[in-house]
């Protein structure tokens, strides 16, 4: 299972920062990239720059970090496996990591000469499935805003088998954290490849999936966010993750593979 996120990176606290959880007992290799002005050619307006993407560990220990993916000693790598930004200034990384969790910043490249910007990136991560490992869970913490700076979530399923997994989007939960200016009132979407509308929740609770939620450990904590837990047959699905009313805040879109363990 392949994931991303699209969401709106700045300075400070408003940087996007992406997690993830490598799953099983075994190393996996990943591409994690880190799309910016490229997404330009897509219609997005406001698009970030110049991105640089930083991978620490658990215990804070940077791994590894970007700034022009064509730099990078894996460079070669990364194209053979097709996954070269289309961009020379975004970013990525090919990365081997044992099992555990992971956290990725993306913000936009600075120095001496050139000041920090907004704008809207996207986050990936893609398992090279070299073992039998897996990439199991991604949660992005972004900006939400409205029309283009809404949060977007991307969930590719491979295969030919349909994965259960659960989506949930936070807002409130994360005042426990230290985030300020949350997103009071999330509103998620999950739409197929061709923009049909799969399901869409406001309050967890009012799901008919929430029993499935709780047994699986994944209810939100707070009434007012957004979970649901469909089985996904094979192929493209987009999260979207707004506020009622049109509000707006720092939320959480994570996407948990349900499926038994490796």
């Amino acid at each position: 299972m392949d994931l991303s996120t699209r969401g709106t990176t700045s300075t400070g606290n408003s940087v996007l920062i992406g997690g993830f959880i490598i799953q099983g007992s075994q190393p996996v290799q990943v591409v994690v990239r880190c799309l910016a002005g490229s997404l330009a050619s897509f219609g997005v307006s406001n698009a970030l720059f110049d991105s640089v993407i930083e991978l620490y560990d658990v215990n804070n220990n940077l791994i590894a970090s970007n700034d022009d993916w064509f730099t990078s000693n894996d460079a070669q790598t990364i194209c053979s496996y097709r996954r070269d930004p289309p961009n020379s200034i975004e970013s990525a990384l090919l990365v081997t990591l044992n099992p555990g969790s992971y956290t990725a910043i993306v913000k936009s490249y600075s120095d001496a000469q050139q000041a920090a910007t907004s704008g809207v990136a996207l986050f990936e991560v893609y398992d090279l499935r070299t073992s039998s490992s897996r990439l199991g869970n991604v949660s992005t913490r972004g900006q939400v805003g409205t029309g283009d700076n809404i949060l977007i979530g991307g969930v590719i399923v491979g295969g030919n088998m349909s994965k259960p997994v659960v989506v949930r989007a936070l807002g409130p939960t994360l005042t426990q954290f230290g985030v300020t200016g949350v997103l009071q009132n999330p509103y998620l979407e999950l739409r197929d490849g061709n923009g049909n509308l799969v399901e869409a929740n406001n309050d967890w609770q009012q799901s008919p999936e929430a029993a499935t939620i709780s047994a699986d450990g994944k209810a939100p904590p707070n009434a007012k966010e957004s979970a649901m837990a469909p089985t996904l047959s094979p192929g493209n699905y987009t999260a979207l993750v707004s506020g009622v009313g049109g509000t707006t805040g720092t939320g959480l879109i994570e996407v948990y593979d349900e499926s038994p363990a490796p």
